[in-house]
């Protein structure tokens, strides 16, 4: 399964991993050295996220029920928390530079099937 822009068709990762208990979700990247490239961890139910203890920075979309981005953070850094977003239902953790690479931005629709 991968994750794909509809909008441009750019493919934002190939290896998707789901957090959908309360536990994957709280431990979400924390231990990992990195998030390789073509990699995606996707949170569900998610409104908000943090980087502590993380090693490395992440690329974040905020997706709606429909899987639209209602909200994008490039490069968060560690040790940042993100506000809350009431509209989102779904979060996607990406490798840093990937919403650039792939031109994604707010109100881009995604489709996770490829």
């Amino acid at each position: 399964m991968g994750l794909q822009n509809c909008r441009n068709g750019y493919v934002l990762a190939t290896q998707i991993e789901f957090a959908t208990t309360f536990r994957a979700r709280l431990k979400g990247l924390l231990g990992r050295p990195s998030l390789p490239p073509g990699n995606a961890l996707v949170l569900h139910p998610c409104s908000s996220i943090h980087t502590f203890f993380m090693r490395f920075a992440i690329d974040v979309l905020f997706l709606n029920g429909d899987f639209e981005v209602v909200a994008v953070l490039e490069s968060l850094p560690s040790y940042r928390a993100s506000k809350i977003y009431r509209h989102s239902r779904v979060v996607v953790e990406l490798p840093a530079g990937v919403v650039q690479e792939t031109d994604t931005k707010a109100g881009d629709k995604l489709n996770f099937n490829l």
